[in-house]
């Protein structure tokens, strides 16, 4: 428990909104106490490649991104948006974003870069951009941290190699040719040997990269400016005086003490997607029973600030983001939720289908969309879950899920009934349970499609961001293959939600509003805890992080003020 009882600032929650606002409240010269509920920092930020869609930042200009690319944004977001969230919200983000990744490059260790393809995904919609927005932080050497490594919530574990090692997309391509090019090789050499090194004298790699490469940039770099950070500790309740939110009851372990906020408290505590009853109230039926996120939004601060006149926000698509997901148990007991975002679905050689057998979704849109037609598919045939199917050749090439690339050590997931496997498609269909004559039809359908490059139900690999994610050398089309080669392989695939989308209703500078619009003197509420400025759309990568560090940036910047109210 901090010995200190008066800060400026107390920010609840450390994901990357909530490490954002603390580190532009020290940037603003005020005194700051994060507090988290958990034992580790980064929340679910940590688990996610921390993309963060941020149009017209400093960083378009090194991917020669279009000089309007605000007003493009601005078209982007009336187009696939619209009338879910407001526009006067959409319009403080926009200017509020490049203001916020400015200063971070400037003045800290958060460094960013934009990668010359990394599409939006509706890219159908006008405004949309194949560059420049989606930016991604770059690797961190964990060893900077020193003991301080231990605070960084670890990656799930089924997104790393060789018990722990942390990897991301460059690194995947390279690992993927290192039989076959001596630079990969090399490549492979380096990255395998330093993480041997690392693991001779650390519990855990160093080479940090995607979420805990943000996380412990932010953390590296509260650190150097002098934050006060708490873990393992939880906020009883809201101190209130004349009117203002003053500070917190905080408890750690068995000890309890007021700590008070000059300037006002942000909470940053990452949505009510665990609550224990607005989950099943507020999401979609059947309750998604599985979420790849973090475990610490509980969504309990949000009791709290509703008692003092906080209210939802109305009118968005879906009141959470989505993945899908497949679900497997862990040697020790715990249970591994592995998201499908883009490793295997839109590849060639695979099809999604549903109990009848039958395909109901685009396999390379968004994992957001790709749930959305889950839902809606299932009020017409059971859809949850449905069924991954790939071929040996596929499952080789791609990996299915939690299957690793190159066709080998299959027997566990086999024993364990995550991977099921026939000879032929009949028989498969037999182990899943679903239609026979529906998935041989569809599989027939699927491969004539690969034939021309058409798919002409779907419309699969017909946009920027469907090709990106299938494979460059499967021609005419890259996310469209023929499934053929024996035995067959599936897996189950559930609804997870990946974060909430209705938050707490704010204004421009994330001040927590009554329903009269007034704002609750001292309360701030910053990435999942706000209402989505995306409205329950996902209509591009990175898209709660690049809002949650634009509203962190505005909600300090209001807190600087002598007298914020």
């Amino acid at each position: 428990m901090t010995e200190t009882t008066v800060f400026d600032v107390i920010v609840i929650g450390s994901g990357g909104a909530g490490m954002a606002a603390a580190l532009f409240a020290r940037l603003n010269g005020l005194s700051v106490l994060l507090v988290e509920h958990t034992q580790y920092l980064g929340g679910t930020t940590a688990f996610s490649a921390a993309t963060t869609w941020v149009p017209g930042s400093p960083l378009a200009a090194s991917v020669n991104a279009p000089a309007d690319d605000i007003e493009r944004a601005r078209v982007f977001l009336n187009q696939t948006v619209g009338n879910h969230s407001s526009a006067e919200m959409r319009e403080a983000f926009l200017r509020w974003g490049p203001q916020a990744i400015a200063r971070l490059q400037n003045e800290t260790q958060v460094q960013f870069r934009a990668r010359p393809l990394h599409p939006d995904y509706i890219q159908e919609a006008e405004g949309a951009s194949l560059c420049g927005r989606a930016l991604e932080p770059l690797p961190f050497d964990g060893r900077a941290l020193g003991k301080r490594l231990s605070l960084i919530r670890p990656p799930i574990p089924e997104f790393t190699i060789l018990g722990g090692m942390m990897i991301d997309r460059d690194d995947i391509a390279q690992l993927l040719k290192m039989t076959k090019s001596a630079s990969a090789a090399w490549y492979a050499a380096k990255l395998i040997g330093r993480y041997g090194l690392d693991r001779l004298s650390h519990e855990r790699g160093t080479r940090l990269v995607m979420g805990n490469a943000l996380i412990g940039r932010m953390l590296a770099s509260l650190d150097a400016l002098g934050a006060e950070i708490v873990t393992g500790a939880s906020v009883e309740a809201f101190t209130v005086e004349a009117g203002k939110v003053a500070g917190v009851r905080l408890r750690q372990g068995n000890a309890t003490r007021i700590i008070a906020a000059r300037r006002g408290v942000v909470m940053a505590t990452g949505g009510f997607t665990r609550h224990e009853t607005r989950r099943a109230a507020m999401l979609h039926s059947p309750t998604p029973e599985f979420s790849p996120a973090a475990p610490g939004h509980t969504g309990l601060i949000h009791d709290l600030a509703l008692a003092l006149g906080a209210q939802y926000g109305t009118g968005a698509l879906d009141a959470a983001f989505w993945a899908p997901v497949s679900v497997r148990k862990r040697p020790d007991g715990s249970m591994a939720v592995f998201p499908h975002f883009v490793l295997d679905r839109g590849k060639p050689g695979t099809i999604t289908v549903n109990s009848a057998g039958q395909r109901f979704v685009n396999e390379s849109t968004s994992y957001h969309l790709f749930v959305r037609a889950m839902y809606e598919a299932n009020a017409r045939a059971p859809s949850i879950p449905a069924y991954l199917i790939a071929d040996a050749q596929a499952l080789r090439k791609y990996g299915l899920g939690m299957v690793r690339p190159g066709g080998r050590g299959l027997k566990p997931f086999l024993d364990d009934g995550y991977l099921v496997e026939a000879p032929t498609l009949t028989s498969l269909a037999g182990k899943l349970g679903i239609d026979a004559a529906g998935l041989e039809a569809s599989v027939r359908h699927m491969n004539e499609f690969a034939k021309t490059g058409v798919d002409t139900e779907f419309g699969r690999g017909s946009t920027a961001y469907h090709r990106v994610n299938g494979d460059a050398a499967q021609q005419p089309n890259p996310n469209l293959g023929p499934i053929v080669t024996a035995p067959f392989y599936a897996v189950r695939l559930l609804p997870g939600d990946i974060g909430a989308a209705t938050g707490l209703v704010t204004d421009q500078f994330a001040r927590v509003l009554r329903a009269d619009g007034s704002a609750i003197a001292g309360l701030y509420a910053v990435g999942n805890d706000m209402q989505s400025v995306m409205g329950g759309v996902y209509p591009a990568p990175g898209i709660t992080i690049g809002p949650g560090i634009a509203f962190a940036y505005a909600a300090a910047t209001h807190l600087l003020e002598r007298n914020a109210v």
